[in-house]
């Protein structure tokens, strides 16, 4: 069966102070799991989501079809609607506690007859946007004890995160539970975002340390778990199940390959401020090459720099735990006036404005002095 693909019309803007939208947010490409799970919880409470996508080029009906394909426009517009609709509190957590093994398709299956809980891990991060991740996921290991699952916003997003990662860290615990059964305790989940009025909620959820207003999503695991056997290990299943994942991720345009490689690179060493050359030899290319690639996606290098930090300094901001000041010098500005200048060049208005402008955002350093 061809895969069959929808968007609507281009939009002018993705949100209210970012930067022109990356064209990435309007290829119909991602497997619509997550509306499926939202579409359940409505006919299960009895209610009509046909609203949810009205304008979008989508019904409900077309989204249970194995070959739709939605863009993360789409999927943004029915995420949001459905949090106005529903009025939940915690609706990510409540879809993502819900899910199971089965939610997972083939990658549930290549995880689940993996050979052991880390090897599992690894399968999810590696192949997560075959489930339908609206969340960019990394493994990032801490120290000896501690290793984390952690999580990166697309395209600047800021005010759907409590939902996005409430449904990606809730259903990541199930399924793991599912694997390796109830005793696994997260040692901590770090938020960016300020804690919500139901923040206890997520206590019953994770039951772990929790740290809202934290630089990075994250959810923290023993290390001590990476090697717990699995009792559905099954090399030829798992082998089965993985190549086809990977023939699911090679139906989208190798072009953006490099485009994701430098912007994980660069989301790792911003402090560090990386320039062209260093990013080449670390992805073992030549400066020449490199600029190549890009352009073959149409984009340059410093377009991604520009865009990766601006998002970062918004997740930070949002998060309002550190200073404008602090801030740039997590982005790798060792002037904050060179980084004033630099947001404004990126957003169109200065740091203190934005962070005033951002849904929920904690001003606890409402009183910085780069205004």
């Amino acid at each position: 069966m061809s895969q069959v693909v929808f968007e609507a019309p281009r939009p002018r803007r993705m949100s209210s102070f970012a930067a022109e939208p990356d064209p990435r947010a309007l290829t119909a490409d991602i497997p619509p799991n997550v509306l499926v799970h939202l579409i359940e919880l409505a006919g299960r409470r009895g209610m009509s989501c046909d609203a949810w996508f009205a304008g979008l080029g989508i019904t409900p009906q077309q989204v249970n079809d194995p070959s739709v394909r939605v863009s993360y426009r789409q999927a943004r517009a029915v995420v949001a609607r459905a949090l106005k609709s529903v009025c939940d509190p915690g609706l990510g957590l409540i879809v993502g506690r819900n899910q199971t093994v089965g939610s997972f398709g083939l990658l549930g299956l290549a995880m689940m007859t993996s050979r052991n809980f880390g090897e599992a891990m690894k399968v999810g991060i590696d192949n997560h946007k075959v489930s339908g991740s609206l969340l960019d996921v990394d493994l990032d290991v801490i120290d000896e004890q501690t290793v984390a699952v952690q999580a990166w916003p697309r395209f600047g997003e800021s005010e759907l995160m409590p939902f996005l990662c409430e449904e990606l860290f809730s259903s990541c615990l199930s399924f793991a539970r599912e694997l390796v059964g109830p005793k696994l305790i997260p040692v901590r989940l770090e938020l960016t975002y300020p804690a919500p009025f139901y923040a206890s909620d997520y206590n019953a959820v994770f039951q772990c340390e929790i740290r809202f207003g934290a630089q990075h999503n994250r959810i923290l695991v023993d290390t001590t778990w990476l090697e717990h056997p699995l009792p559905g290990y099954n090399a030829l299943t798992s082998k089965q199940a993985l190549a086809l994942c990977h023939q699911q991720l090679r139906g989208a345009d190798r072009s953006d390959e490099i485009v994701g490689s430098v912007e994980r690179l660069l989301r790792s060493r911003l402090r560090e401020h990386p320039r062209l050359t260093e990013v080449a030899r670390t992805l073992h290319l030549s400066e020449r090459s490199l600029r190549r690639k890009l352009a073959d996606s149409g984009r340059i290098f410093r377009e991604i720099h520009d865009r990766v930090r601006a998002e970062r300094a918004l997740e930070l901001l949002h998060a309002g735990q550190l200073s404008v000041a602090q801030i740039g010098i997590e982005l790798g500005f060792s002037d904050p006036r060179e980084f004033r200048r630099a947001f404004k060049r990126w957003t169109g208005m200065p740091p203190q404005l934005a962070r005033r402008s951002l849904p929920n955002a904690s001003n606890e350093h409402s009183d910085d002095s780069m205004r």
